[in-house]
């Protein structure tokens, strides 16, 4: 079969969620990626820039980094006589129509959405729930699936068959900040550690992007975290496995997640876990490696994300990172039981079988829409600040400057 994938593509993690569903499918199907626009694009990468990749157009609109020119994305259907669409993230919904008028099965990876965007799912054909939490918002569609997440255990792996620590003078903490150390709850982190009582504690943070830059107010903590020899940054972009083999524990105090993708990962490389008691973070804590942290407040995200955010009691992490150094023998051997476990859990060849099956299916004349639905498309993408995305497609081919003085005379 001919399937389509229609994503971000590059050094992320949404991207890395739609590279493991290609493998997966190629093994079976003709697998053509759809590369739409987003923070990035990975022309010229080796590892991303494949004879089956097309990058599309990108719009780079204000409202919606989902928007994808519709000329160039039904040519490229019709080129590659696609006959099923996997959508990872797409919040604008005109393509999934276009589809429908192709009869093209369209299937959308669940993660954004809000309480006005969750009834429009409809207009999908089938839907991939990777965590319960995503599962229980639209177990009412018909198509929707639930496909645990899993990842590779042969490349995320212990840095040795022992697991033992990677440092025996220290307990090594391991933190991925990605582009978003905000949403990940990186500052929350520091604040825990810089308030620790410890000496052979050290924190190893992953960044995209500039700590200093991001939280200007912890600069001198940082500073002084860096001097003590407890905090090390690496600051760019490294493709997987990662630096999960440099720690012993992950702790990862995120405020808001769709998955948890660096989760899955670090279960499997062999790390002993440390998350907010608030899912789906605490979907993959499991007693024998994991510990959960107490939660403070839950709030709102100003966009409307379904799900509310949390902020963690920070003296509780603080207090979890001081018992760490008096729990040597008990983090060697929660980091074998995390190994183990993702073996059995996460292992996304198992996993994956039903995204084998799901794919499978049968191609059917596409489901015909509820009118209602339609009318309720129509009227989210033609509100608010949604509108504009009607008039930046029609105006984009243009220079930016006639752009840029329609948009603030809006």
């Amino acid at each position: 079969m001919k399937v389509g994938i229609v994503t971000t593509w590059f050094e992320r993690g949404a991207a890395y969620v739609s590279k493991q569903f290609e493998e997966t499918l190629a093994k079976h199907h003709d697998i053509f990626i759809y590369a739409r626009g987003g923070e990035d694009y990975a022309i010229g990468d080796p590892k991303w820039d494949k004879e089956n990749v097309f990058w599309g157009k990108r719009i780079g609109s204000p409202i919606n980094s989902t928007v994808i020119d519709k000329t160039e994305f039904i040519k490229w259907i019709k080129k590659n006589k696609i006959q099923k669409i996997i959508f990872n993230e797409q919040s604008w919904f005109p393509p999934v129509l276009w589809c429908k008028d192709l009869n093209i099965t369209t299937i959308a990876y669940i993660d954004y959405y809000t309480e006005k965007t969750i009834p429009l799912f409809e207009a999908f054909d089938y839907l991939i729930c990777n965590t319960k939490r995503h599962y229980n918002a639209f177990k009412w569609h018909t198509g929707a699936t639930y496909i645990p997440w899993g990842t590779n255990v042969d490349l995320f792996k212990p840095k040795s068959e022992k697991n033992c620590l990677v440092d025996t003078d220290n307990i090594t903490i391991f933190h991925s900040a990605g582009m978003n150390p905000i949403r990940k709850g990186t500052d929350q982190l520091l604040e825990a550690l810089y308030n620790a009582n410890v000496q052979n504690t050290k924190l190893i943070i992953h960044t995209q992007v500039e700590l200093n830059e991001i939280f200007p107010e912890l600069k001198s903590k940082i500073s002084k975290l860096l001097i003590n020899k407890k905090l090390k940054v690496i600051t760019k972009t490294i493709t997987a496995p990662g630096l999960y083999k440099e720690g012993d524990v992950y702790i990862y105090p995120a405020r808001l997640d769709g998955l948890g993708l660096t989760i899955a990962e670090a279960i499997s490389s062999g790390l002993a876990l440390i998350v907010p008691d608030n899912p789906p973070m605490n979907e993959f804590v499991h007693f024998n490696f994991g510990k959960v942290i107490k939660i403070d407040k839950m709030f709102t995200r100003s966009d409307g994300y379904y799900w509310p955010q949390c902020e963690i009691n920070i003296l509780h992490l603080t207090k979890i990172i001081e018992e760490l150094e008096s729990s040597k023998k008990e983090i060697v051997d929660k980091k074998k039981a995390a190994r183990i476990y993702a073996l059995e859990n996460l292992n996304w060849n198992k996993n994956s079988k039903s995204l084998l099956m799901l794919i499978a299916k049968p191609i059917e004349e596409s489901k015909t829409l509820n009118t209602e639905v339609l009318k309720k498309i129509n009227e989210f993408e033609n509100s608010g600040q949604n509108k504009l995305n009607r008039i930046y497609l029609i105006f984009y081919p243009f220079s930016k400057f006639l752009l840029n003085i329609l948009l603030r005379k809006l």
